[in-house]
């Protein structure tokens, strides 16, 4: 049973099935997670593990699904090979739903309005806690984000996508010869813009080995729209970033020393 004190779920690993067991109030997480492996087993067979059964109504929502072969991303230098095939996982799985099924889901959490309203909310709780490098770069972040007009956009003029919402590389398995994708908990509509910049400006694509993002994005078909809404929203990502990891407890830390001034820096470039 693997689980972490700031996890909304257990994982239960037997050797051909995975147990997913969710809080009580997050009975909307694992609905998400079985509307996605329901969705994806029907539309892009082989991607994502294969729905077996669900219970939203117990004290303690589960979904069981089929276990994937191959190891996790994060922390992997990625070979030619492997960022080829990671990029055509996510090319099909936002590709995967079908225009008039994915109108009926719903849109994902986490959208970037949702983050805009938390960036607000943590803004004057933290000024005390950080350096004068993380402020500075957390000042740009936040006139660049009054300036962008993403607080009064609503839904961006570029093509509807499934996402996972989820970047996190550990959700990316590769097994020699392909890569396959798990944990749909925040899936729903979205876009491709959105979603890559999940991936590319998640803490786990740059801690450790670094992901090459410039070549990962290069194997994307993107229309001029896309690329100034996928700039946006890795900058908007990257801000959200920089307080989750100004939050850090250096007594308790979840990423190496320095991580957050690492960020402020890829802040500071992704606005200049």
């Amino acid at each position: 049973m693997a689980t972490v004190p700031w996890s909304t779920h257990t994982v239960d690993l037997r050797s051909d099935s995975v147990i997913k067991r969710f809080r009580p109030e997050d009975s909307g997480k694992c609905e998400r997670e079985w509307r996605a492996l329901t969705l994806l087993s029907a539309h892009a067979p082989g991607l994502a593990p294969v729905p077996q059964s669900v219970d939203l109504a117990a004290e303690e929502p589960v979904v069981v699904m089929s276990r994937l072969p191959g190891e996790p991303l994060r922390g992997e230098s990625l070979s030619d090979q492997q960022l080829k095939a990671l990029a055509a996982a996510v090319n099909e799985l936002h590709a995967a739903v079908p225009a008039d099924v994915l109108a009926e889901v719903p849109v994902r959490p986490g959208r970037q309005h949702r983050l805009i309203a938390r960036i607000r909310s943590w803004t004057p709780h933290l000024r005390p806690r950080i350096s004068d490098a993380i402020g500075e770069a957390m000042d740009q972040g936040l006139t660049w984000l009054a300036r962008s007009g993403m607080e009064h956009v609503g839904r961006p003029d570029v093509p509807m996508a499934f996402g996972p919402g989820d970047g996190n590389l550990a959700n990316y398995l590769w097994d020699g010869t392909r890569v396959r994708v798990v944990d749909f908990e925040d899936s729903g509509l979205s876009d491709r813009p959105f979603e890559l910049a999940e991936i590319t400006e998640h803490v786990a694509s740059w801690v450790g080995p670094p992901l090459d993002v410039e070549t990962f994005l290069d194997l994307f078909d993107l229309d001029s729209a896309e690329r100034v809404r996928l700039l946006e929203c890795r900058r908007l990502l990257a801000l959200v970033w920089l307080f989750l990891l100004s939050f850090d407890d250096p007594r308790r830390p979840r990423n190496p020393p320095g991580t957050a001034e690492r960020q402020a820096v890829r802040l500071s470039t992704l606005l200049a």
